[in-house]
């Protein structure tokens, strides 16, 4: 079996709202609790934080540490480059690609695009090509090998912050396959994922709700609590 390796990307200078993934629930930064979370997926061999090299972000390596992950610090603005680092530090065959925004992330969403990618013999697996998951689910997977082909392709500065982007906009080059939730549409375009101070207090709002009964609660679980709490539910 290839060696599977998450990459979660993070930064303290998030524009939109800074230092967003140290910010507290529970006593805890909400990156630890990504992470927690992510070490429970039975498709994973490792987990690799692909952070900055700046300053700013000695902070989230100590973090890194502490929690028993790899981190790779590279290149703030060049994020393909920085994954792509943090895929060969790790020794990654596979990439599962993760952002730091989505604290709610359900491993067992990980295990089932992991699954699907491992079976389909597909270049980029992802949910995301269809959306079907709410924002803050996002699963993308891919071999390190095709993310290299990339960055010798492209030196497009979107490219390059976005890391997959080239992959999923070149069917012609590459072959894809999207995993559908099965989930009722209204959830599909929920935010669920960390980009402002309201994001913030709703994800604070479901892992106050859910956690204390089970620190892993599943994406089933946040949907029922969503539907018995109309009021956090924000379509994009």
């Amino acid at each position: 079996m290839s060696r599977t390796i998450a990459t979660i990307e993070a930064r303290m200078t998030s524009s939109r709202l800074p230092g967003k993934v140290m910010l507290d629930v529970l006593g805890r930064p909400l990156l630890e609790l990504l992470v927690e979370r992510l070490q429970q997926s039975s498709a994973l061999d490792g987990i690799c934080l692909a952070t900055t090299d700046r300053p700013t972000d000695d902070g989230l390596e100590e973090l890194a540490r502490r929690m028993g992950i790899l981190c790779f610090r590279g290149s703030e603005d060049d994020v393909l480059m920085r994954v792509l680092g943090a895929a060969e530090f790790a020794q990654a065959e596979v990439i599962v690609e993760i952002t730091a925004d989505c604290p709610l992330m359900d491993p067992a969403v990980i295990d089932r695009v992991v699954d699907n990618y491992r079976n389909s013999k597909r270049d980029y697996v992802s949910n995301t090509l269809q959306r079907t998951y709410p924002d803050g689910l996002d699963v993308q997977v891919f071999a390190t090998d095709v993310l290299r082909r990339v960055a010798a392709l492209t030196d497009n500065p979107r490219d390059r912050e976005h890391v997959s982007c080239y992959i999923y906009e070149h069917p012609d080059m590459f072959t894809l396959a999207n995993v559908a939730s099965g989930l009722p549409e209204r959830f599909w375009n929920i935010r669920l994922t960390v980009d402002y101070r309201h994001d913030f207090e709703r994800i604070r709002a479901i892992f106050e709700a859910l956690y204390p009964g089970n620190p892993v609660f599943s994406l089933a679980e946040i949907c029922g609590h969503l539907d018995r709490n109309p009021s956090l539910i924000v379509a994009q």
